[in-house]
């Protein structure tokens, strides 16, 4: 019976590595850029922050410069729970702060909530609404690739997310490569194919009409997932715009990196339970290769989990037991396809740093630690199966002040 149960989940997993293999081949050439249109659309800049002091300013003064009419967007900074000069600095740089006091409904998701009903009540309405986070910085031309693709019917939008500082630590290098990896072989690839993408969410755009009827309700402690699930039933595809790229600030530690990845994580398992089933279910009755995807981007968190189990009995029977006594399909097959295999997989992230004309010799050198961090996902996944009803938001501090020409600067 375990010899069944180990070889039907090692061909299970064998099978969804080979899908998404073949659907990163996708994503290997872009398509010819679209056309521009005017700028048309307004816009609701909205930016959650808790105690954001160090990094906010900068954003402030990164937001006065985006190449789109002035009159077409507001900025309106969700000051959540603050106790330090965030709302000041927001407001000495002539933005809108908006103070929000709850202790009891804490996070970023409670936060954009209360903030929509804010807006909805106020005489000025808007066509879109853009979140960033409080540690951003997007490239000039973010709202105007968001008009362009608002004017041809898109609904919610996800930007390219970046990472501002990639060099400052072998973890924040192994950031930007997991991120640069995840927009070429992976979003780019579902957007070439007309597929929903995921939102990650920073660098956000959703149409007002939608978020009016739907309701933002997504307040779990990975609220982008849970909206892009949400959208996905409602057979509201989310789309990928290449070129309108977010900077995002990583964590410069190993320890920060495994608190806010756990989270990721419990988050994660709360929205594969509430909407793996039904979404599997919508994709075999509607015979939707979309929602069969995000299902199974949905689980993803199990896949995880599954692999590190399974691969822990196996070094356990073999250490302690005198094994291989658990059946094993890998091994009926030549020892070189193993080796291919895991080629292939590393390779891959490899492959995107080139499409993406990555240029920081640092993150080269760093590559050397990156299976460190790709295997730590194991047991952070592992914990954060029996934690997941923790639904305690955990702050993660921003203290690096990066200006986008200093980002630009350093790409070039």
């Amino acid at each position: 019976m375990l010899d069944a149960i180990f070889v039907t989940f090692q061909i299970i997993l064998a099978l969804i590595a080979a899908y998404q293999f073949s659907f990163s081949l996708f994503g290997l050439v872009r398509k010819k850029r679209k056309e521009h249109a005017a700028p048309e659309k307004s816009f609701a800049i909205l930016v959650a922050a808790h105690n954001e002091e160090q990094v906010v300013g900068a954003l402030m003064e990164n937001l006065k410069q985006l190449d789109y009419p002035k009159e077409l967007y507001d900025v309106f900074v969700i000051c959540d729970n603050c106790t330090d000069k965030t709302a000041d600095i927001v407001r000495a740089h002539g933005m809108n702060a908006c103070e929000r006091t709850n202790p009891n409904l804490r996070g970023k998701g409670y936060a954009i909530e209360w903030m929509l009903k804010e807006l909805w009540a106020m005489p000025r309405q808007y066509d879109a609404i853009v979140m960033f986070d409080a540690d951003n910085l997007a490239h000039t031309n973010f709202l105007s690739e968001m008009n362009n693709d608002l004017c041809t019917g898109a609904r919610v939008i996800q930007g390219y997310i970046d990472t501002k500082n990639p060099e400052d630590s072998w973890i924040t290098a192994a950031y930007g490569v997991s991120y640069w990896y995840i927009n070429r072989l992976w979003q780019l690839s579902r957007h070439n194919l007309n597929m929903a993408n995921f939102l990650g969410g920073t660098g956000m755009c959703f149409e007002t009409n939608l978020l009016k009827e739907m309701g933002w309700g997504a307040t779990s402690l990975v609220e982008d997932l849970e909206f892009t699930m949400r959208c996905t039933q409602r057979n509201v595809y989310p789309r990928f715009n290449y070129d309108a790229k977010v900077y995002d600030e990583k964590p410069l530690t190993f320890k920060a990196s495994s608190r806010q990845r756990l989270r990721w994580m419990q988050g994660h398992f709360t929205v594969a339970r509430r909407y793996f089933f039904p979404l599997l279910w919508q994709s075999i009755k509607h015979r939707s290769l979309i929602k069969f995807d995000m299902a199974l981007y949905g689980l993803n968190v199990y896949i995880v989990l599954f692999t590190f189990l399974m691969t822990a009995a196996m070094w356990v029977d073999i250490a302690f037991f005198g094994g291989p006594n658990i059946e094993n399909i890998y091994v009926q097959f030549p020892a070189w396809t193993g080796v291919i295999a895991v080629g292939l997989n590393i390779s891959t992230f490899v492959i995107a740093m080139i499409l993406e004309k990555v240029t920081f010799k640092k993150v080269y050198l760093y590559l050397l630690l990156f299976p460190v961090y790709l295997i730590s996902w194991y047991p952070i996944t592992f914990y954060a199966f029996f934690t997941q009803n923790n639904k305690q938001w955990s702050h993660t501090q921003h203290t690096r002040v990066v200006r986008l020409e200093e980002v630009q600067s350093k790409q070039g």
